[in-house]
């Protein structure tokens, strides 16, 4: 059986599974450049030697902001990360809270096996989050690490 790189027990929205079946169905990596644009729809905010940055096509709920950072390489691990890219994330993310204005969120790097992470798409990257305060319905802005038990 060949890799996946996505993870369907890791899906959220039942658009963002439908789509996730065509990626394992044609064996891409979604998030590597030469596949990005045909399942990612959000435009591309910024562009550096080592980051895309863009918006989650399938935000959290209660989130007035998210965005993604995708490493512009194929790497599932920290420990493959340059160096230099660390610097340059933040930098992004510096970039985007002038931007954007940004009172506050938070950011966070799933990595490896989607298991522990319980990230959809098995590639590095980094997600900033921001609340939506002022949402009728808001609730804290959650952000799961691990699989459900149930999917194990």
């Amino acid at each position: 059986m060949a890799k996946q790189f996505v993870d369907l027990d890791n899906s959220r929205e039942a658009d963002q599974a439908k789509v996730m079946q065509s990626i394992i169905s044609a064996a891409h990596r979604p998030f590597c450049e030469e596949n990005l644009r045909q399942y990612h729809k959000q435009p591309i905010l910024k562009q550096t030697e080592h980051w895309l940055l863009t918006t989650n096509q399938w935000p959290y709920n209660h989130t007035k902001h998210h965005f993604l950072a995708i490493y512009r390489h194929h790497v599932e691990h920290l420990s493959e990360l340059e160096p230099a890219a660390g610097q340059e994330l933040l930098e992004l993310f510096a970039w985007l809270e002038k931007e954007y204005d940004l009172a506050g969120g938070g950011f966070v790097m799933r990595f490896g096996d989607t298991r522990h992470s319980a990230g959809s798409v098995a590639h590095l990257h980094a997600q900033l989050v921001v609340p939506d305060l002022e949402d009728p319905d808001y609730e804290p802005t959650r952000i799961k690490i691990g699989k459900s038990p149930e999917k194990l």
